[in-house]
């Protein structure tokens, strides 16, 4: 698990290397530059990875260099953004790095509620541009995760129930493809691959510019309820959580008591569940919206209050801290007993503070897709569920990742599917979880027609289906 290296990997022409700087409007870093260490690292630390180039983008147009440089190579491709990849993918070893982290353009047309977006900004970036006037487009639950790897494999956050997923709020992309041109896919434009976008992840080609509808979302009720977690807890909050009107969107973590001003100190450490909550309307009916959130057990803490939608992020911004993390994930229809009384089993032995259990209830806006419509195909469960290891010291990665592990050898099985977001290096069976039977048949089928060559594969990897 840790400290893992890319198999494939090339020797590069450092003439060719030389002639790419000159070319570029960006900045060029090979292992010997200063900066080196500083820009190849991802915020997944389990994973340690030394390009060979790193390529620095300032445009569209030095995307493209880079992408015609590693093909002429025959070097590994990866490309970084935000770097939250779970499973590293946003470095390889001996290949190159397309890092779109400097490209932070934004345009935000209230009238129209459109904003144009560049692929380095980050969710909370974006988040503060759009609040300024009142509206924002869903997004995850971390202010410092990447828009564009967040929007191609789904993104699903604080306003899921009211506004769906970032890729229902999608509405074109600028796209350099294997070969090096640019392409803008929309519903009119190369729908095939606008289809393929939403969800499929990294798979078809390298986003330089994203089109976004904006939602109306002022002033939120949101914050924090913390109650002592038990099996009857769970299950309560399941039911409340579904039952609750769409506008409120919930995100729930069992998990040890972090210290919080609002908790009493002799409950940090101990078992809770902490549910986070975006409420989206008028205040005070969503003060009534969270008010059964209060009632589900032992309540221990709470903070609840008219807040900007950017300030939930300060309530995840623990977890967007980079050490390294396990995960496992998977979509269930429910949330009976028997699952309750094992998340619980497994969340009384974590070994590390920074280890949850988070629960994700849906419904609402995103139930309404119909599931062919994008390739995030998941749209009839109810709730994503996910297990989380982390630890700071190397010497602690074993007993995480095996408490982990047992923990998913009886949680997987209730299962059914995967976020392919939070998919680490599974294996191709997970990746097949990810993307039921006919959306992934379709997925290698555009594959075929926009990456015939599988050259963008340090990602979760649709192979492309050979041309009819």
């Amino acid at each position: 698990m840790v400290m893992q290296r890319a198999s494939d990997s090339a020797v590069l022409d450092a003439v060719a290397v030389e002639a790419l700087r000159k070319r570029l409007a960006g900045d060029l870093v090979l292992p010997q530059d200063g900066s080196y260490d500083g820009v190849r690292k991802v915020w997944n630390a389990a994973y340690d990875r030394y390009p060979a180039v790193i390529v620095r983008a300032r445009d569209a147009a030095d995307v493209a260099q880079a992408v015609r440089f590693a093909r002429r190579q025959g070097a590994p491709l990866a490309v970084r953004s935000g770097g939250h990849s779970m499973a590293g993918h946003g470095a390889v070893d001996g290949g190159v790095v397309v890092n779109v982290s400097g490209m932070k353009g934004i345009s935000i047309d209230p009238e129209r509620r459109v904003a144009w977006a560049q692929p380095g900004l980050t969710a909370g970036e974006y988040g503060e541009a759009a609040q300024a006037y009142g509206l924002a487009t869903p997004f995850g639950d971390a202010g410092t995760v990447g828009i564009s790897g967040l929007t191609l494999g789904g993104g699903i956050g604080y306003l899921a129930r009211k506004y769906g997923l970032a890729v229902d709020n999608l509405l074109s992309a600028q796209v350099v493809t294997a070969d090096g041109e640019l392409l803008t896919a929309s519903e009119s434009e190369h729908p095939d691959l606008f289809w393929a976008l939403r969800g499929g992840g990294g798979n078809f080609g390298i986003v330089t510019a994203f089109e976004y509808r904006l939602q109306p979302v002022g002033t939120i009720v949101g914050g924090a309820v913390i109650h002592e977690a038990t099996a009857d807890v769970l299950e309560r909050y399941y039911k409340v959580a579904q039952a609750a009107p769409e506008g409120l969107t919930t995100i729930a973590f069992l998990m040890a008591a972090p210290p919080l001003p609002f908790l009493p100190a002799n409950k940090v450490g101990s078992l809770v569940l902490m549910t986070t909550f975006c409420y989206t309307g008028d205040v005070a009916d969503g003060m009534a919206a969270v008010e059964p959130l209060r009632h589900i057990g032992t309540l221990v803490g709470e903070a609840v209050m008219p807040m900007p939608y950017t300030g939930l992020y300060q309530l995840t911004a623990e977890g967007g801290i980079s050490r390294p993390h396990a995960v496992r994930t998977g979509f269930t229809n429910g949330l009976d007993r028997d699952l309750a009384e094992t998340l619980i089993k497994h969340a009384r032995a974590m070994v590390s503070p920074y280890d949850a259990v988070q629960l994700r209830p849906l419904g609402g806006a995103v139930s309404r897709v119909p599931a062919g419509a994008t390739a995030f195909a998941h749209r009839h469960q109810s709730m994503m569920l996910s297990a989380w290891g982390a630890w700071i010291d190397p010497s602690e990665a074993a007993q995480n990742v095996a408490w982990l592990q047992r923990a998913w050898a009886e949680i997987g099985p209730k299962m059914d599917g995967a976020y392919v977001n939070f998919l680490e290096n599974e294996g191709p069976e997970r990746i097949k979880d990810a993307y039921p039977e006919l959306t992934r048949q379709r997925l290698a089928a555009i594959k075929g027609r926009y990456d015939p060559t599988n050259f963008f594969r340090i990602n979760q990897n649709i192979r492309p289906a050979p041309a009819a």
